[in-house]
């Protein structure tokens, strides 16, 4: 099996998605893809806990991608070993009435991680600059002074949000928190042969909408607005990586690696070390506890 480097991955100029290959052959059956996946699995788990003693950092793993690329899957296979105390994923959908009573930032301010544990965003604030440049009529929801109708909503707001963005991002960064961005990246091929899975087999039968079909429409758009939103707001404080995600258990892996590289920069995580004078009375501890 090739060796993985992160840095393949990550993007650091400007690029084009139509040149991206959507499957990586790295020379490994999925046997193999799954062991090192628990090897990362288990070591991601470890760190995790020592971060929670550690205390300083917060980790946000953003996943975005198109219908059927595999973000549920992946964050149920990457993520298993964690505790489930360390680890808490939120799915952004439609807003509720009571989040658009807010900028379109907060719900995802109240959603990240504490001190010591990791939140992972199952699409996330790109929705706002991806769905919404889709679906513009959807800003009107939003209620937002000097938007009235789809005409309103001008080349400089989009600029506007982008850059909102990545303010927001800065500053969490900024304040502790670890972000980390993956883009899943599908072909349009394989998107059709999952819809068509979900239509074949009945265990799948429940994840079949006929609005993925509406989306699919729009496949080049969202392409397009994918590839301006990732070009814009990958930085050094929250980068990108562009994950070949045609091949699952490939995906799962490569994110997981990643994550585990990633995190091995921050070397001031450590657990932290006992109070002298508690470990000068282990013995009498001891003698208490009746050894």
């Amino acid at each position: 099996m090739k060796s993985i480097d992160p840095n393949n991955f990550k993007v650091v100029e400007k690029i084009s998605l139509k040149r991206i290959p959507t499957l990586l052959d790295i020379k490994a059956d999925d046997d193999e893809k799954e062991e090192k996946l628990d090897k990362v699995q288990a070591k991601l788990s470890n760190l995790q806990d020592v971060m929670y003693a550690h205390n300083k950092y917060g980790v946000l793993i953003c996943l975005q991608g198109m219908d059927t690329s595999g973000k549920d899957s992946l964050i149920r296979e990457v993520f298993k070993e964690f505790n489930p105390r360390g680890v808490v994923v939120h799915s952004f959908k439609t807003p509720t009435s009571a989040e658009l009573e807010h900028d379109y930032l907060w719900r995802h301010y109240i959603a990240l991680p504490e001190k010591g544990k990791f939140a992972i965003f199952n699409r996330t604030h790109y929705e706002n600059v991806l769905v919404t440049r889709v679906h513009p009529e959807y800003i009107l929801g939003e209620n937002l002074p000097g938007i009235n109708t789809i005409d309103d909503i001008t080349p400089s707001f989009w600029e506007n949000r982008i850059e909102q963005i990545n303010n927001f991002e800065r500053h969490i960064a900024q304040n502790g928190t670890i972000v980390l961005k993956f883009f899943l990246h599908l072909s349009k091929e394989e998107q059709r042969q999952r819809l068509l899975r979900r239509l074949e087999e009945e265990k799948h039968h429940w994840k079949f909408s006929p609005a993925d079909l509406k989306e699919r429409e729009h496949w080049e758009e969202y392409q397009k607005y994918y590839e301006e939103a990732i070009n814009k707001t990958s930085t050094e404080l929250a980068p990108w990586y562009i994950v070949p995600a045609d091949d699952k258990e490939m995906a799962r892996y490569i994110v997981a690696k990643i994550i585990w590289e990633e995190m091995q920069k921050h070397t001031d995580i450590k657990e932290p070390e006992l109070d002298d004078k508690i470990r000068a009375n282990f013995e009498m501890y001891k003698k208490e506890l009746g050894e």
